[in-house]
């Protein structure tokens, strides 16, 4: 990847964890944990990826996102607001009643495809749109994130076994492998290991990268433009909590607000890594 862009999608990764912490702090509620570990890949997605067009959300053959771990919205959120779909003051109000930003992703939100937080329900839809693409003669895809925790649900699984089945190879499945779920360790908790070998089981074409490398990112994404005939499986491997050093790979902090103290901890330790990467 070209030094530039990397860069500037690690500046927009770290606005991204800043939004996470801002909403969650300002919420006094949320799921910061597993938003922290996918904010890398929403950026390259985002602002590098997807043909999507903020003044323009709803156009017919812009790709599809659907968030299947709906909890991690705060990233979502965060992403939305940095490509301009809507204001970034909007994070503040977070979960509040009324507020555009609720807990999970809610389709009246500009910039949102697909209401979430069901796990395994994401997935499920995403496989209908992209059907839809198919039957339709569209060229746009379908990127779908589900957390490794959420994978334990048999629904993913026939979702898994429908997207082999119709061949859609514009559908890519994101598998956040952090390894922690709400109870504690994946592997403890009800092991969907091997991830890998599941998804090659059931007709996918599986890649691996890791989650906090963007020319791993890239590598990866690119790799499953060029697949034909099966749908594609990336299972990133990521530190939930990324960035924030007191909460990564913390279980802790898959349902947890940070408090007044966390909140200026977290912010300058980003504001940091953003002025790093601005010098």
């Amino acid at each position: 990847m070209e030094a530039k862009l990397k860069n500037d999608l690690k500046k927009t990764a770290c606005k991204i964890r800043m939004g996470v912490i801002e909403g969650t702090y300002n919420a006094k509620s949320g799921h910061p944990g597993g938003s922290l570990s996918i904010a890398d890949t929403l950026a390259y997605l985002y602002f590098n990826k997807m043909n999507i067009d903020p003044a323009n959300p709803d156009m017919p053959d812009r790709d599809r996102f659907v968030l299947s771990k709906g909890h991690t919205a705060p990233a979502l959120y965060s992403a939305l607001a940095q490509r301009g779909f809507f204001s970034a003051e909007e994070l503040k109000s977070l979960r509040h009643i009324g507020a555009l930003l609720q807990g999970h992703p809610c389709i009246h939100t500009p910039g949102v495809d697909m209401s979430s937080g069901s796990l395994g329900q994401g997935i499920s839809t995403a496989c209908g749109m992209a059907l839809a693409g198919k039957i339709d003669g569209k060229s746009y895809k379908v990127y779908t994130i589900l957390g490794d925790g959420e994978i334990e649900e048999g629904q993913v699984w026939e979702a898994a076994m429908f997207a082999a089945h119709y061949k859609l190879d514009n559908l890519v499945a994101v598998v956040d492998n952090n390894g922690l779920q709400i109870d504690g360790k994946i592997t403890e908790v009800c092991s969907p290991e091997p991830i890998t070998d599941k998804f090659a089981a059931f007709g996918w074409h599986v890649i691996t990268m890791n989650a906090h490398d963007l020319d791993d990112i890239d590598r990866a994404f690119t790799e499953a433009s060029t697949v034909t005939g099966k749908p594609v499986a990336i299972i990133q491997k990521s530190t939930k909590g990324k960035g924030v050093s007191f909460m990564e790979d913390q279980v802790s902090w898959h349902g947890t607000a940070p408090n007044k103290e966390q909140y200026e901890t977290a912010m300058a330790e980003l504001c940091a890594q953003l002025k790093e990467l601005e010098d």
